[in-house]
């Protein structure tokens, strides 16, 4: 077992961890404040090659493998967690499911301008009655021979109203149930596809999220990804790697807030001593640490499995599910570490708190996970 990071690993993290301290820090409490989209910053992430981590030079990706993906997000996250889901659904869940299950033409067209950031993808599969129970699709897609009719509503849908290409997941045969269901590239723009409002959210507040509403929008058949009935499939593929994604962002939310907590125990005095020498505050750092830890090493396993083309069903579900729980407590931790000032945005440690329970939530819920690691333990 070798637990060293590669010289290119360690030049990724450096990398994302300069872009994050110097390019996201200013203004992340305004762009939480004001659901302000990250636009600029997003571009750079682009410019960067943050947007396309994992896909093949080829196509104007980076060609690394998931632990640079891993480490990237956590710096990412330490910061603005909203940045880092924009990043998180554009690599994991639109690009890697494009390169592995897409034409060629739907690379050229597709790929190569979203591993840039010319183009910011999104994924469609929630709906106002199918969120974890993803075989419910209320989206059809008819089969009119040489295209096909969408008609229908899909709920939090991240980078909904700045998305150029939506992956949407929609039932084509319902009496083959799941076997029916298809996967179609939508374009923005395209006749009767409308955005709603952005919704207004507890947490990743940068992030826009929003339903998406179809209305006999013709899609060509030639935007369908793999064979006709692979979309449930191609669905359940790609968010078992995209909950290494957000497991790396729940493990960068709790470091984040951890190193705050570190270093404003060190600052803050109380009874005449900084708060770094009391019992109380040395244990909670101390857990935090220990926590954070396990998370990573929870993280890297995942993305190991990953890179190395072995099953990660199990280890990505144990990743996020274990990441996420670290990230929901080190944060309110950290907002108690802080006391009064915890509870102030000026700190950051309440905005880090509000992110973080998302991330028990999308990309499947704690609950969820718990049945996917169940399933793979009693095979």
């Amino acid at each position: 077992m070798n637990f060293q990071l590669t010289e290119e690993q360690l030049a990724v993290q450096a990398a994302a961890r300069e872009f994050a301290q110097n390019e996201l820090w200013a203004g992340v409490i305004e762009r939480d404040e004001h659901q302000k989209f990250p636009a600029e910053q997003v571009k750079k992430m682009g410019e960067l090659g943050f947007m396309g981590m994992m896909v093949s030079p080829e196509y104007g990706g980076g060609g690394m493998d998931t632990v640079s993906y891993v480490l990237a997000m956590e710096e990412i996250s330490k910061v603005d967690a909203s940045c880092s889901v924009i990043m998180s659904v554009n690599n994991s869940l639109v690009c890697w499911g494009l390169e592995q299950y897409g034409t060629e033409e739907q690379k050229q067209k597709y790929l190569t301008k979203l591993t840039t950031g010319e183009m910011i993808g999104a994924f469609a599969l929630s709906e106002p009655e199918a969120g974890s129970d993803a075989t419910s699709q209320r989206t059809t897609a008819e089969d009119k021979g040489d295209y096909y009719l969408l008609n229908g509503t899909k709920n939090w849908i991240t980078n909904g109203t700045t998305a150029s290409v939506y992956l949407v997941i929609a039932q084509t045969n319902p009496e083959l149930k799941h076997r029916g269901i298809n996967v179609l590239i939508v374009e923005k723009g395209m006749e009767g596809f409308q955005t709603g409002p952005k919704e207004n959210k507890l947490g990743i507040r940068g992030s826009d999220t929003c339903s998406l509403m179809f209305n006999d929008v013709k899609v060509p058949k030639e935007n369908r990804i793999g064979e006709d009935g692979f979309g449930f499939k191609f669905a359940m593929q790609v968010l078992a790697g995209g909950r290494i994604g957000i497991a790396a962002q729940a493990l960068g939310i709790a470091s984040g807030a951890y190193e705050l907590s570190v270093k404003y125990s060190k600052e803050r005095k109380a009874f005449g001593v900084p708060i770094s020498q009391h019992q109380a505050i040395q244990f909670k750092l101390a857990d935090m640490a220990t926590n954070i830890d396990a998370a990573r090493l929870l993280c890297l396993q995942a993305a190991h499995d990953k890179d190395a083309h072995q099953d990660y069903a199990k280890s990505g579900a144990m990743a996020k599910l274990f990441a996420s729980k670290v990230a929901m407590d080190t944060a309110v931790e950290a907002v108690q570490v802080h006391g009064g000032y915890g509870f102030v945005k000026e700190y950051h440690v309440e905005r880090m708190m509000r992110d973080a329970k998302i991330t028990q939530i999308y990309e499947g819920t704690s609950e969820i996970q718990k049945i996917v690691i169940s399933r793979e333990i009693l095979k």
